[in-house]
């Protein structure tokens, strides 16, 4: 298509890992590709020299490459196959076929109704595989569904996909797109621990469909990309697949809802940011960039939980402090003086008077 040329492979996309290059790919997620070009009757040499991949270690099922270059990896491998897909269907998908899925998502005002579309155009590019996007209450799952036998490249697809999908959604909100947690339909894999860093939850195995679980709310936020964006993008492979995003746009949402989860732990900068899937220095930083800090929102839901059983409960005020996350009542007195100018106890009585 006119926005995709066929130019020598891109230099790598920028990636978290080419900070500091981390080998954790799968040696697996290679021999599927080398796989695909003896399938066509090809020679992988030329793209595994462009990867900085020895053919000698190919072969090594416990070796592992850096996201760089499983990006260079696959972006020539889809020029010189002329598949986008890398022989997982039953047919090809030239280059070009996952661009023209972009671009008729692109016009959606929400990710939501990008990634519906998304997985409806899917299936005019193959019908062995559908994929389906579901939200029930606080959750969005993005589900495949297998319509014939995938073969020995069947972990390979499962997981592009997926991380195809949600790479192309970080890329329209320009935000990370945190996965709660992942599920794939076959046991767990020699190579299981490097799950941990292809999505960011927890990964189930042995489970009925493939599936990727992230929180619904990223479903409502407006596409940020425009067109001329999208021609840049489709210069290069549109994998995405290790592509990360410095801001989450829904990252003071998310803290507000782990602090208000458990009010009366003490949530160190440290702990919170295990939970979110980022770095302690990484949570400051865009806490700060979205206009908060931590200290701020620990102290917006406190005050909140702590009005809340003022008002509702009757409580002594040491339990009201506990409940909330003060090691003590005088400091929590102290705190709640700040926030509303009167103690607890006169709070307490103000409200149940004006109740009255």
């Amino acid at each position: 298509m006119p926005d995709r040329p066929d130019p020598a492979p891109p230099p790598p996309a920028p990636t978290a890992l080419l900070a500091a290059p981390t080998a954790a790919t799968p040696m697996a997620f290679v021999q599927a590709i080398v796989q695909a070009y003896a399938a066509r009757g090809m020679d992988a040499a030329q793209v595994l020299a462009l990867a900085q991949i020895p053919p000698e270690q190919v072969g090594n099922s416990a070796g592992r490459i850096t996201a760089q270059q499983m990006e260079v990896l696959s972006a020539g491998a889809m020029r010189e196959l002329d598949d986008e897909a890398l022989g997982w269907f039953s047919r090809r998908l030239p280059w070009g076929s996952y661009g023209l899925l972009a671009r008729a998502s692109l016009s959606a005002p929400t990710l939501g109704l990008a990634l519906a579309r998304w997985c409806r155009h899917h299936a005019l590019l193959t019908d062995d595989i559908t994929l389906h996007l579901h939200a029930e209450g606080e959750q969005a799952t993005l589900t495949i569904a297998e319509q014939r036998d995938l073969g020995t490249l069947r972990e390979f697809c499962l997981v592009s996909t997926l991380r195809n999908a949600l790479g192309l959604a970080s890329w329209f909100i320009d935000s990370r797109l945190p996965v709660l947690a992942a599920e794939f339909p076959f046991a767990p894999p020699p190579h299981a621990q490097a799950y941990g860093v292809l999505f960011s939850g927890p990964t189930r195995f042995q489970a009925p469909r493939a599936a990727v679980h992230f929180d619904a709310r990223y479903l409502a936020l407006p596409i940020t990309r425009d067109e001329a964006a999208m021609r840049q993008m489709l210069q290069h492979a549109l994998p995405l697949t290790v592509r990360q995003y410095r801001r989450d746009r829904l990252l003071v949402q998310r803290v507000r809802q782990v602090l208000a989860a458990l009010p009366d732990a003490t949530h160190s900068a440290h702990t919170l940011a295990e939970q979110l899937h980022v770095s302690a220095r990484t949570l400051h930083r865009q806490l700060k960039e979205e206009g908060a800090s931590l200290q701020s929102l620990k102290d917006e839901v406190r005050r909140s939980r702590a009005i809340e059983l003022l008002h509702r409960s009757d409580r002594p005020i040491k339990q009201v402090a506990q409940a909330t996350g003060f090691a003590s009542e005088k400091s929590f007195i102290r705190a709640f003086r700040g926030w509303t100018g009167q103690s607890p106890a006169e709070f307490r009585r103000g409200a149940r008077s004006v109740a009255v």
